[in-house]
């Protein structure tokens, strides 16, 4: 087939580029590929972070086309007819935000009109996290025209079925990230980032209310009455800053907190996997997450909350934990049984099996079986 993925892509940064990466390195084994990405994905003032650009090298770099501004409807219109030009037989686009909506949906249609091509969108969310004005109406604008649908968990699933009846679609689980390089012996990884402490435990990603970060730092001192540890908070603030630094200072974590308030490019997220005997996700809300699969590559066991999916990727028991959300108090039941049990190297055992089933070839599979 003649693809082209429509959406974040380098020199963008992020989850989703670095997921279309990783799709366009798995189809292009045997369609021809290319993809179109913005020019401007995000106005400024939509945008919390300090820069919408990757900071790492170029061993991401890509022949993208950057024809797209999110803002400006003239372009959805010239890059749907330069897409049309390559005459395509599929366009796949990545669907995690209405705002997303006008665009994704003009272009879909306008290049469908003039080609015939097939639209499919890959979901990982049908209902966000962080509920907006017009995110109904933007949302049923994008699914209209759409051909096909891969949900990325169950919970994505029953979203789907509820919002849009009757799609066509395909569950396939979020495939393992690849694209952060090998793990570091866990003492290298440490020494490299300062770290002197045994016991470390992660927090990692963009920082939002619905990611329960200050639900771990309340859970930290009952933690540290049992287990001394570090826990490293590494992912750039989307939420007020000071408020979660405030927090480590009313629970006098200053000496057990270290924050990294700062964007990780991709040679450097090894580090910190690495250094991490669990990663922790305390979410008060989701439907998946990215960064369990960034864990499984790294062979880490995750401790997750009860909301969305994740318990279908964590298995409780068996390569981490499942608590209950919104619950300090369960998260530090967690982190303290998971060292007082000394379940790390079962744990270990237990991704690096389960992890196989995450695999960028189902995805393909899925995608050519469904547009064939």
């Amino acid at each position: 087939m003649n693809i082209v993925i429509v959406g974040t892509a380098y020199p963008l940064r992020g989850g989703i580029a670095h997921y279309n990466a990783l799709l366009y390195k798995h189809l292009s084994k045997n369609h021809h590929v290319e993809i179109v990405t913005f020019s401007r994905q995000y106005p400024k003032i939509l945008f919390p972070g300090k820069t919408q650009d990757e900071q790492g090298g170029i061993e991401n770099a890509l022949p993208t086309e950057p024809l797209i501004d999110s803002i400006n409807p003239l372009t959805w219109y010239t890059a749907a007819r330069a897409i049309a030009r390559k005459k395509p037989d599929l366009l796949i686009f990545k669907y995690w935000l209405p705002f997303f909506g006008p665009c994704f949906g003009t272009i879909s249609r306008l290049v469908r009109r003039w080609t015939g091509a097939k639209i499919l969108f890959i979901c990982d969310n049908v209902i966000p996290h962080e509920k907006r004005f017009g995110d109904t109406a933007f949302t049923r604008y994008a699914f209209r025209p759409v051909d096909a649908f891969i949900a990325q968990s169950a919970a994505v699933e029953r979203d789907l079925n509820t919002f849009w009846p009757g799609s066509r679609y395909a569950l396939v689980p979020h495939p393992v990230y690849e694209i952060f390089g090998s793990s570091l012996p866990k003492e290298e990884a440490k020494s490299a980032l300062g770290v002197t402490d045994e016991r470390v435990i992660l927090f990692f990603g963009y920082v939002r209310r619905y990611k329960g970060l200050h639900i771990l730092l309340d859970a930290m001192p009952a933690i540290l009455q049992s287990v001394r540890l570090k826990l490293m908070v590494v992912g750039e603030f989307y939420d007020d800053e000071q408020k979660y630094r405030k927090q480590i200072a009313e629970h006098g974590l200053q000496e057990n907190v270290m924050v990294h308030s700062d964007y990780v490019p991709n040679d450097e997220v090894g580090k910190y996997f690495s250094a991490a005997d669990v990663v922790v996700l305390p979410y008060v809300s989701a439907t998946q997450s990215g960064i369990v699969q960034i864990a499984y590559q790294f062979d880490k066991p995750v401790i997750a909350t009860d909301v969305g999916g994740l318990s279908e990727v964590v298995l409780n028991g068996r390569t981490g934990y499942i608590v209950k959300p919104e619950a300090p108090e369960a998260v530090a039941d967690a982190v303290v049984r998971f060292y007082k049990e000394g379940r790390e190297g079962e744990f270990v055992r237990n991704v690096q099996e389960e992890k196989k089933k995450y695999s960028w070839d189902n995805l393909v599979q899925a995608i050519e079986k469904l547009t064939a």
